[in-house]
């Protein structure tokens, strides 16, 4: 696998990396696996179909000089700063989902031979001792499949409560203990520091590098500017008479929003930390659209295999959802 490397330490705004990685994907990868490591100042980034109102705590990260910001990638909202790291992975290839799993598999196998004793967990989790270290995220571009992710070597935890917690300051101390009982950091299992976990992890994963140029770096700020848009960033919020929440087993959280008339779907939308591996609008949104909201019409309309498209999404447990039946 190829480490690609910038010509310069300077750090960058975490949508330079989110353009690096796309950069990569359509200019570089044509034969073997690509693979870099990034740091930002404090950030939180929510996920493409997370509405950032509900996910983000906006006054807590103004307050706090915390940037926002989306990515295209599904699955949750996550905060980073300097003390940790971000993976990302760039391959080509269609299997998204067979991606994913290899990738994770691949992190995991790192870790052990660091002598850390990680286990993969759920959709996207890696794991010490049944606490998160790392979560993960996934999305395609056509012959490209791009997985980028978190690794927790340390953080500060009050900010990341704060940030990705709709809460008032009176819930922050009980948000971080919460929190800190179900992730652990990565320092409290090696004696490595951050630049030496960084340098190892470099060594056992790739056997070569390669070194971005100035105009290469001249065409990721000019992808980047795509991510630093307002409608890009906070998106539009979908008209809607009628909103369906849950948590689905194995798919994640799930915010639909429909536009309802005499009981008819004109249009609707679907919000959550879920990941998307199939063409959504097509094979979902499009046939909900002109459907009435009753089991047997939905039944007809919807393929049998949701989770082709979202990541193990059963049709009964949808179908529940939109009729709040769960």
């Amino acid at each position: 696998m190829i480490y690609i490397a910038l010509p310069s330490p300077v750090s960058h705004r975490l949508p330079f990396y989110l353009a690096m990685e796309e950069y990569v994907a359509r200019r570089l990868n044509d034969g073997d696996d690509c693979f870099f490591m990034w740091q930002v100042e404090p950030t939180v980034i929510f996920g493409r179909n997370q509405l950032i109102e509900n996910e983000v705590n906006l006054d807590y990260c103004r307050r706090h000089g915390i940037a926002t910001y989306r990515r295209k990638s599904g699955g949750g909202c996550v905060y980073a700063d300097r003390s940790n790291v971000m993976f990302s992975y760039i391959t080509r290839s269609d299997q998204v989902l067979f991606t994913f799993e290899r990738y994770i598999a691949m992190v995991t196998a790192m870790l052990g031979k660091l002598g850390i004793a990680a286990t993969t967990s759920g959709r996207n989790d890696i794991m010490i001792g049944g606490r998160k270290v790392s979560g993960n995220a996934f999305y395609h571009i056509p012959g490209h499949s791009i997985v980028h992710g978190t690794m927790l070597y340390d953080t500060d935890m009050r900010n990341m409560v704060g940030a990705i917690t709709p809460s008032g300051e009176k819930l922050l101390s009980k948000g971080v203990e919460s929190v800190r009982q179900h992730i652990t950091l990565l320092k409290d299992h090696t004696t490595l520091t951050l630049e030496e976990f960084k340098q190892r992890a470099r060594e056992l994963l790739c056997d070569s590098e390669t070194v971005l140029a100035e105009a290469d770096l001249r065409e990721i700020a000019e992808t980047e500017q795509e991510y630093l848009t307002p409608a890009f960033i906070y998106g539009n919020n979908p008209r809607c008479t009628m909103v369906r929440r849950g948590r689905l087993e194995g798919v994640g959280e799930l915010e639909v929003r429909m536009e309802l008339k005499n009981n008819i779907i004109h249009s609707v939308d679907i919000l959550g930390d879920y990941f998307v591996v199939g063409d959504v609008n097509a094979l979902i949104l499009q046939p909900l659209t002109g459907c009435e909201l009753n089991r047997s019409r939905l039944e007809a309309a919807l393929n049998d295999r949701l989770s082709d498209t979202i990541l193990h999404l059963g049709k009964d447990q949808f179908i529940n959802l939109l009729l709040g039946e769960q």
